[in-house]
């Protein structure tokens, strides 16, 4: 490999969601495609209306070797994704009909390598292993389950969302062209070990654990621009959670924490919306910490980082996340966290920067979130220790420039092989 790293490559990445300054998958597609750009020459394969944000970005960027094809679904498929529901099997089709394109290009290009960037979720195909080029697939995530003891306390729609969950995962682990994705895939990425294993059950042979989210030098500087509260005794205290109200986001958990906890003076904030608001304010309600909590509702990225500043330490109790960008978020602002030592948070969160919390029994999980919640006020100085090793973490190690240095040595690897 000595001599190889020199050579620019050629690749071909399909990232269905691709879009500039937003964060989730399209944050991911576009992140992924630029970093790897500064090494190779790289033509992305998206959706046509990704255009106008990537093309007005393009026109003030320094990388030539970065390369758009756009591409949609005939017109009467497009009624599909219309429908909440439809969207997984518009982004199935699409999956199926891009493979021409990448044909096409194929012939006129000569890719090294081919990379599935997003959707990151294991259960579609991709056609693009069919290529005669070696194939990247991923990281790819959506293994990862609430523990069965925790679905007790969903509620009735979120009861029958894990179902529907459920099936849909066994339906795409049975379906022939994810097992043909898996077998054919020259490398893996999973977003967590829950979806390693079923990488492998699936046929996967090379895996490993690579996390799908990071963070930019511009937002590592966007970050910085927000003041951080002021550790006073005469400020209240602050917890706050950040994300869509959802019922596997597990906030009904923290709330009873947070009520165990019975810390004087603190308050819990809870930054987003969902269809589980009602619920938590019912909850809230009989647990008599209505006026200690707020709900400040959804906010633009810069107001939600201003409250995550304002904040003392950031709860994040999920329970089936892929990634976490939260807790990439909290810890580039120095923030302790308190999670559940599953998924992508627990990839993430080292030891250092927070508490991961076994996630066993409802009831366990709860008491042993308040006694973290407790130690956490109690001690300054872990919170500024915690904080600056996290903020120290993500700088060395979840960076985008860092992911693709992981990717480029996949890449060499491959092609050397």
């Amino acid at each position: 490999m000595g001599t190889g790293k020199v050579r620019r490559l050629k690749i071909l990445i399909s990232a269905y969601a691709c879009e500039p300054c937003k964060g989730s998958e399209p944050g991911v597609g576009w992140n992924m495609a630029q970093e790897i750009s500064k090494h190779h020459d790289v033509w992305v394969i998206t959706r046509t209306n990704n255009r106008e944000a990537i093309d007005t970005t393009l026109l003030f960027s320094t990388t030539p070797g970065l390369h758009f094809v756009y591409f949609d679904l005939p017109t009467w498929i497009k009624c599909l994704k219309k429908r909440n529901r439809g969207l997984h099997l518009y982004y199935y089709f699409w999956q199926l009909f891009v493979y021409r394109i990448a044909k096409n290009l194929h012939r006129k290009v000569q890719f090294d390598i081919a990379h599935h960037v997003t959707f990151v979720k294991y259960w579609a195909p991709s056609l693009l292993p069919f290529l005669p080029i070696p194939f990247v697939w991923g990281p790819v995530g959506g293994g990862e389950s609430a523990p069965k003891s925790f679905r007790l306390d969903f509620s009735a729609q979120g009861k029958r969302y894990e179902r529907i969950r459920d099936l849909a995962r066994w339906i795409g682990e049975n379906d022939p062209l994810v097992r043909i994705t898996a077998r054919k895939s020259r490398y893996a990425l999973a977003t967590t070990p829950e979806t390693e294993n079923r990488l492998r059950c699936i046929g996967a042979s090379q895996v490993s654990v690579c996390s799908a989210v990071g963070i930019s030098q511009s937002e590592i500087e966007q970050t910085d621009d927000f003041k951080s509260a002021s550790d006073s005794a005469d400020n209240p205290f602050i917890f706050v959670s950040l994300g869509r109200l959802l019922h596997w986001k597990g906030f009904h958990i923290s709330l009873q924490a947070f009520k165990l906890a019975s810390i004087p003076g603190a308050v819990y904030w809870l930054v987003g919306d969902g269809n589980e608001r009602d619920r938590l304010e019912d909850i809230a309600k009989s647990l008599g910490i209505e006026r200690r909590l707020r709900f400040w509702g959804w906010l633009p990225r810069d107001e939600a980082l201003e409250k995550l500043q304002q904040s003392d330490v950031v709860i994040h109790p999920s329970l089936h996340d892929s990634g976490s960008m939260v807790s990439i978020e909290a810890m580039i602002a120095r923030k302790p966290l308190i999670c559940f030592d599953l998924g992508g948070p627990a990839i993430l969160v080292t030891n250092e920067a927070g508490f991961k919390i076994p996630a066993i029994q409802p009831k366990q999980a709860v008491q042993d979130l308040a006694i973290a919640m407790k130690r956490i006020v109690k001690d300054r100085t872990l919170r500024k220790k915690m904080g600056d090793a996290g903020f120290n973490h993500v700088i060395r190690e979840l960076s985008w420039e860092k992911k693709a240095q992981t990717i480029n040595n996949i890449y060499y690897s491959l092609v050397s092989g």
